[in-house]
């Protein structure tokens, strides 16, 4: 878990996530991130790069697109 958290971190300081982080849901353990990629593919990539995807304990994701993002300081288009 220690080099999946290390993973997105490095990404993070790279500019290419926005946030990531475990999610308090009462009924199961997950966690989410905001990545900015330009296409499905570009994310995928991410996603399969993940030790946390590469390893053997049977982690998956979704990836879903957002179609506009806001923050304080940008707003992030679908392309």
């Amino acid at each position: 878990m220690m080099d999946h958290i290390g993973y997105w971190s490095n990404l993070t300081e790279q500019g290419r996530v926005l946030v990531f982080g475990p999610v308090g849901d009462p009924d199961g353990a997950y966690g989410i991130g905001i990545v900015l990629a330009e296409n499905q593919a570009e994310a995928e990539v991410l996603r399969d790069r993940d030790p946390a995807i590469r390893s053997q304990f049977g982690f998956t994701t979704e990836i879903a697109p957002m179609l506009r993002l806001v923050t304080p300081s940008e707003t992030y288009d679908a392309n």
